[in-house]
């Protein structure tokens, strides 16, 4: 019996299984992509390849009411963040369609003898994407739009409990005109994604997911030489030090915190308040996290969903009761209704506690006192997580010198939700290696090929 399924975390409903790809249709669908790369990456030309993707991205927008009512169904997103993540992986399929000449064209060399030289970017061939459930369309967007510009082909493994925006992307790409084999989805199990990861025809990996998932993918690539991407969780800092408007401050901080439910790599979980704003900001975050209206997702008025699975709940609820049995105080929330978890709060929590390491994926937030901007960093880097970052201050100097102290991979000041095609996506440490978005992700599977000529 299949994994693929979509239940709907609202309900609890079944409302459709898919049968899982046999090992021969594996093996068709390997041979296929790299059939396929033969003739996309080394002979279409980048601009046929741009109009094909701009297709792409126009189709998002045509049957974005379609697209964005199934994820609600898959893992409970609301509606309005459900039309907005659509529209986002429209911009960026486009984006790439439109910076192709940038992600395809040669780079000259200063060189100190005689004759040119230049790096010129190839494709490497077929790539293997496994994708998480929190952000169905846009996880694969930027993956597969980067690399399909450059020249390569696509499987994609998605979460099991998203086979119908997967199969619904492939069928963007097909009713696009791509050819067959430039994008293919698979519902694959683990074991066959290793399989396909040692299979000689397939050059990378790219996973984005847990650290666990991570681990076992970057084992399995470098037994088998792969290149390997991953874009892993995060415990974003948001820290606040000045302000000249704590309502706008804290209402960013609760935008922040609950986009998609709170299930979201990059959303600021861990705040970090100085002590003259403390007592205020608590105040007023607990106020607007405790307000934020639970319930249907397709209600228009809901701020926050049901988590993505009845499991993701249970896993929440236990964090945090344990955090609370290990001596957190519970300000606000912390009462699981079946998939369904309430805007929480957190405050006491010490670094002997789990909770002082852990990630919440959900609508948890940890509020911190500190002292100075000292502190505020030190606390800040205590984790093994390294994604983005949120500060918040009216000193600019400030703001410039606690860019370069926080050991994370984006830093992000006086603004939150603030991503952009344009803009690279990556962390450090334990949150990954590498980058996506921006013309930067048309760089991580690509042979820079160097050729040198005689004067």
């Amino acid at each position: 019996m299949s994994s693929y399924a979509v239940v709907n975390p609202a309900t609890g409903q079944t409302l459709a299984t898919y049968p899982p790809t046999t090992d021969e249709e594996l093996e068709s669908a390997v041979a296929g992509a790299d059939r396929a790369y033969r003739t996309w990456g080394k002979v279409t030309a980048p601009a046929e390849r741009a109009a094909l993707l701009r297709r792409v991205a126009q189709l998002h927008r045509d049957r974005r009411d379609e697209l964005a009512a199934i994820i609600v169904r898959e893992m409970g997103k609301t509606i309005g963040a459900a039309l907005g993540e659509v529209d986002f992986s429209a911009d960026i399929t486009e984006y790439y369609a439109d910076h192709i000449g940038e992600i395809t064209a040669d780079t000259p060399l200063e060189i100190g003898g005689d004759g040119p030289a230049i790096i010129r970017r190839a494709p490497l061939g077929v790539l293997l994407g496994i994708m998480p459930w929190n952000f169905p369309y846009y996880q694969v967007a930027r993956f597969a739009a980067p690399n399909i510009a450059i020249g390569n082909t696509i499987l994609l493994k998605h979460a099991p409990q998203c086979p119908e925006s997967s199969a619904a992307i492939e069928t963007l790409y097909r009713d696009a005109g791509f050819p067959s084999g430039v994008y293919t989805n698979l519902y694959i199990s683990n074991e066959q994604a290793a399989t396909v990861i040692a299979d000689p025809r397939v050059q990378g990996v790219s996973v984005t997911g847990s650290e666990r998932a991570g681990a076992a993918v970057a084992e399995n690539a470098g037994r088998n030489l792969k290149k390997v991407a991953l874009e892993l969780g995060g415990s974003d800092p948001f820290i606040v030090l000045s302000t000249d408007d704590l309502d706008a401050t804290v209402q960013l901080a609760i935008d922040a915190r609950l986009d998609n439910n709170g299930q979201s790599c990059n959303a600021p979980k861990r705040f970090i308040v100085v002590d003259g704003l403390y007592n205020a900001f608590l105040e007023k975050f607990t106020a607007a996290i405790a307000a934020a209206k639970v319930g249907d997702p397709f209600a228009e008025d809901t701020v926050i969903g049901p988590l993505s699975s009845l499991a993701a709940a249970e896993r929440l609820a236990e964090q945090v009761d344990r955090a609370v049995a290990q001596g957190a105080t519970l300000v606000t929330g912390g009462v699981r209704d079946g998939a369904f978890y309430p805007g929480t709060v957190l405050t006491g929590v010490t670094p002997d506690m789990d909770a002082y390491r852990e990630e919440f994926f959900g609508p948890v937030g940890v509020v911190y006192r500190v002292a100075d901007e000292d502190e505020a960093v030190a606390v800040a880097n205590a984790t093994s997580f390294g994604l983005g970052s949120y500060v918040f201050t009216t000193d600019a100097d400030q703001a410039a010198r606690i860019a370069d102290k926080i050991d994370a991979g984006m830093v992000y000041i006086n603004v939150v939700l603030a991503d952009e095609p344009a803009l690279p996506f990556g962390g450090v440490k334990r949150s990954g290696t590498s980058r996506e978005m921006g013309l930067l992700a048309a760089d991580e599977f690509v042979n820079k090929k160097l050729i040198r000529a005689a004067a």
